[in-house]
């Protein structure tokens, strides 16, 4: 995590604002991150991703604010607007209520929400067909699964987590209708310790075999519990596989780095403005999907089935359940 860290602060300079001469002619974006903050080897890290990206290209300047400094989400949002940012951007549905209410005071100034929607007119929001990603994890886990009984870790139980959970076991009994399922939701995600613990209790009461982990750090110990045990995990948010070599069987990825660059780059293109208000990125745009597979060699059946479900997800054939919270 040091090292993951060390890197993208390297990216800003060793500074928190990412400043040139050319700050006069660029959108001005400032951030809070989930709190976990830079280092979490997914959701933070990959929005970072995305607006380097941007910077680099010479399209914005951009700040960030970690609880960890701040103290509240609530006096992140405001010294980004007190720094003049033109659009605030909030980094998980837990940081909603104190954006939206920075948005209130500010009418004038434009947020953008990532993985909530919010009703105020100034705030436009971005959010993922996790449960799209998460089916393929799940057909992925029981094509890897000998026992017929996976594994899933979450973070804090909610609404957004349960669309991971919901996705990945129908897209295990679209392959095998009699899997079964652990599930632990540890209530955090940044103590690799919970991870562990649920992971290793799964594996050695319940047999399961394939452990799907949607937690950050927490998720991270789920991983590497798998690892020591023998068996395969999943990671998500990011390509997780260089934290468990010998377990990691794929990831599923929410691009939040392809979604934040795309929504900056529309947000200049449209007199600075979004079109549409509620942006919702899936598996057809490229929003969420699974990475590269390892370990396993699937036949070319199981390689086969993998891409019709994602057809068949893509086309609306395939339709998800997920029940109203």
């Amino acid at each position: 995590m040091i090292l993951v860290t060390a890197l993208l602060l390297s990216a800003c300079s060793g500074q928190k604002t990412a400043d040139t001469s050319a700050s006069k002619q660029r959108l001005k974006v400032g951030i809070v991150l989930s709190d976990i903050g830079l280092g979490d080897q997914s959701f933070s890290d990959g929005a970072f991703k995305g607006l380097i990206k941007a910077r680099d290209e010479g399209d914005i300047l951009f700040d960030y604010k970690e609880i960890a400094d701040t103290g509240t989400y609530d006096e992140g949002f405001e010294q980004l607007v007190k720094e003049g940012n033109d659009i605030i951007i909030g980094l998980g549905y837990s940081v909603k209520d104190s954006l939206e209410a920075t948005a209130k005071k500010h009418p004038d100034r434009q947020f953008l929400l990532i993985d909530e929607k919010s009703e105020l007119a100034n705030v436009a929001s971005i959010t993922f067909k996790e449960e799209e990603g998460s089916f393929l994890a799940g057909a992925l886990a029981a094509m890897a699964s000998k026992s017929g009984h996976l594994g899933f870790i979450g973070g804090v139980e909610s609404s957004l987590l349960h669309k991971f959970q919901i996705g990945y076991e129908q897209g295990a009994r679209a392959i095998n209708p009699n899997t079964s399922f652990s599930v632990n939701y540890t209530g955090d995600f940044g103590k690799a310790e919970l991870g562990a613990k649920a992971a290793k209790e799964m594996i050695t009461r319940d047999n399961a075999d394939v452990i799907y982990t949607v937690a950050g750090l927490t998720g991270v110990g789920g991983l590497q519990e798998a690892q020591k045990e023998g068996k395969y995990s999943i990671g998500v948010d990011s390509d997780q596989f260089f934290l468990a070599e010998k377990s990691v069987i794929a990831s599923m990825v929410k691009n939040i780095d392809v979604a934040i660059y795309n929504a900056l780059q529309t947000y200049m293109k449209s007199n600075a403005s979004f079109p549409e208000k509620d942006m919702v990125f899936g598996l057809q745009d490229g929003g969420v999907g699974l990475t590269q597979i390892h370990l396993l060699e699937l036949t070319k059946e199981q390689q086969a089935k993998l891409e019709e479900l994602q057809q068949k997800l893509i086309s609306g054939e395939i339709k998800i359940n997920i029940p109203s919270s």
